[in-house]
């Protein structure tokens, strides 16, 4: 799974440049506060693995307008380690890391 281009932010970790994204239009399950917020991350130079973590928080573009902060670099490189730490490897091919942070998180409704 290839991250789209359009939308996509850089960031270095360790040395390492990598492209993050935060869907721009929620899906209709995290539109509505069902799911939480899912975001994607793959190494910037070559195609691999690509990360996705569920977070503990809804989507900023929700419609039943609950508050949610935004996605921050630091939280991106912090999540970066710690997929590092559990066995992602951005360089290799493979099917999607999922990392799951989603703990606390609370459905509306």
């Amino acid at each position: 799974m290839a991250l789209v281009r359009k939308g996509s932010r850089r960031i270095i970790v360790d040395g390492v440049t990598y492209r993050w994204r935060v869907r721009r239009r929620p899906t209709y399950d995290q539109g509505l506060v069902w799911s939480p917020l899912t975001y994607a991350i793959e190494q910037a130079e070559t195609s691999g693995t690509t990360l996705v973590i569920t977070t503990n928080q809804p989507h900023p573009s929700n419609w039943c307008e609950i508050a949610a902060r935004p996605v921050l670099p630091a939280e991106v490189a912090a999540t970066i380690r710690m997929a590092h730490a559990k066995g992602w490897t951005p360089d290799e091919p493979g099917s999607p890391f999922l990392l799951d942070l989603s703990q606390g998180f609370v459905p509306a409704g």
